[in-house]
């Protein structure tokens, strides 16, 4: 510490022929060297066109680049043999106490000259004390049987930047991404306004209508959503799947809007690797308690009687999926023997964690639901259900399914794209603020638009609303899942078979879940909206 280091001969080897063929191959599939500096990631200052604004920093060193001569065709591969290191630090000014606040490097490729050997150490001609390297004016070429000598310097420089704010520069946030969120937010606050003053005075007029009504002659000459009161209840097909997915919905919910809430408390540190996921995890599986008492309430609703069975789908049909899904991928990894591979001790506390403490829970939590009375229903349901006339195309299941998903994802694709360039370019992301502002808007995204799709359906005196409201928002992740397929054929340069193949494993398990969490959110509002319509009016 606060000692510079020039010039420091790290090693001298000579390449293989294969060992020059897996550098180029690392060099090819852009591969990183990563190193952490008191908890600090090593990043290369990017300038701003902004000069006056703090530099943007860019995690990780490549391993080399690769180029084409002057008049020549042919691809050369350069190593990067150089790293020069700064270190900020800031010191206390009460106890003279200096504390690391960045850790930077410019990466160079070198072709080092030998000078005189002194026993094991290695004089250069290119690199010494007083003469510094400042650039790759003549870069070392990667190939077989040829010497590569490593080395790097070590400088420090005094910060004003506080060790309590250190992580800022690492987490900043592009001043157009503000731009885009508010302006997200103003389109969608717009219509939500108009969507809420078109339905408070539809509605308004349609009730005020329905409860004038005065001969049984006059009811029968009308014709709206009122018609459908002794059908609106009814039990959906398939009424053990759908309480399944919700379940697991409400299960989604709950974490991602306690994991939200921790982050922006600021509970949750950059400098703990890993411990964004960890809550997650954990948050997920004591939110089963939620999932089973939802899934069991809802069953009861439907007049149900074998909740075990219920329970037992909710723990294990989505969760199943998805680690069916990431144990292969994982596969593929061990093969490729990638460091993102997971360990087999932590699959196994992972199953521990879904089958040893989640199922139990989502168990008592039906149990618990269940057992409470059943909701009552505001209207009374037939025996004998009614009739659908025949529906105008534009409320052809598909047609308004589809057109439904539109809403929801226009106000998160642009917080989508900058998760995904986060995620896959090796930068930082920790604007939780945004993310709950995002999720705020999503959430009443659903909410508004499955509304007024059902509302439009109850009026054309169809009563099957229960999984098209769950549909209508869920399909979404359709979206979700084809842009994130736009994403990789137009910013990323993946090539490899497996990576293709792990790339889109994620993004469909991503996928899978914002379907599950859009589509309870849209069936959860569609079950308050009709249950306050049909409790407004009068019903002989």
């Amino acid at each position: 510490m606060m000692e510079p280091k020039p010039c420091q001969v790290v090693c001298r080897i000579v390449l293989s022929q294969q060992e020059a063929k897996d550098f180029k191959e690392k060099i090819d599939d852009e591969y990183r060297v990563n190193m952490i500096l008191d908890n600090l990631p090593m990043v290369i200052p990017i300038k701003r066109v902004d000069k006056e604004a703090p530099p943007f920093y860019q995690q990780g060193v490549h391993v080399g680049v690769k180029g084409q001569h002057a008049g020549s065709k042919d691809w050369s591969y350069f190593i990067h043999n150089h790293l020069s290191f700064l270190v900020k630090y800031n010191k206390d000014a009460n106890t003279g106490l200096a504390r690391i606040v960045a850790f930077e490097v410019k990466p160079f490729s070198v072709k080092h000259e030998r000078g005189d050997w002194s026993g094991d150490a290695i004089c250069l001609m290119t690199c010494s004390p007083r003469q510094p390297i400042r650039n790759s004016g003549w870069p070392q070429q990667i190939e077989a049987n040829k010497e590569i000598i490593f080395t790097y310097d070590v400088d420090f420089e005094e910060s004003d930047i506080k060790w309590e704010s250190r992580w800022n520069t690492y987490l900043d946030t592009p001043d157009d991404h503000w731009f885009y969120i508010v302006n997200s937010l103003l389109t969608v606050l717009f219509l939500s306004v108009v969507v809420a003053m078109i339905m408070l005075r539809t509605l308004y007029r349609d009730i005020s209508m329905y409860n004038q009504l005065e001969s049984q002659e006059e009811a029968q000459e009308e014709s709206g959503w009122k018609l459908l009161h002794a059908d609106v209840l009814r039990p959906p097909v398939n009424a053990d799947l759908l309480c399944v997915y919700v379940g697991t919905g409400v299960q989604f919910f709950g974490m991602l809007l306690v994991t939200l809430l921790i982050a922006i408390l600021g509970l949750l540190s950059p400098s703990n690797h890993g411990g964004f996921i960890t809550t997650m995890l954990l948050l997920w599986v004591f939110m089963g308690l939620f999932a089973g008492y939802s899934t069991g309430r809802l069953y009861k609703m439907f007049s149900g009687s074998e909740w075990k069975k219920v329970a037992i789908k909710t723990a294990l049909m989505f969760p199943g999926a998805v680690f069916i899904i990431f144990f292969a991928l994982n596969i593929l990894l061990w093969v490729e023997k990638s460091s993102r591979a997971v360990p087999f001790t932590t699959m196994f506390a992972l199953v521990f964690l879904w089958l040893g403490i989640s199922l139990p829970l989502i168990f008592i939590g039906s149990f618990l639901g269940f057992n409470k009375p059943a909701i009552d229903d505001p209207v009374r349901t037939n025996k004998t259900p009614r009739s659908i006339p025949e529906q105008p195309w534009y409320m052809n299941p598909a047609i308004s399914i589809l057109l439904g998903g539109i809403l929801p994802f226009s106000a998160v694709f642009v917080e989508l794209f900058y998760v995904l360039t986060t995620i896959w370019t090796h930068q930082f992301y920790y604007m939780f603020g945004i993310v709950f502002l995002v999720f705020v808007i999503l959430v009443m995204t659903c909410a508004e638009i499955t509304i007024v799709l059902c509302y439009f359906q109850l009026c054309n005196e169809d009563y099957r609303w229960w999984w098209r409201s769950y549909l209508t928002s869920g399909s979404s992740a359709l979206y979700f899942f084809v842009y994130a397929t736009f994403y990789f054929f137009t910013r990323l340069q993946i090539t490899k078979a497996v990576s293709c193949i792990v790339y889109f494993g994620y993004m469909f398990v991503v996928s899978y879940a914002f379907f599950v969490l859009t589509g309870t959110i849209g069936f959860y509002a569609c079950l308050w909206f009709t249950r306050l319509i049909y409790s407004s009016v009068k019903i002989d």
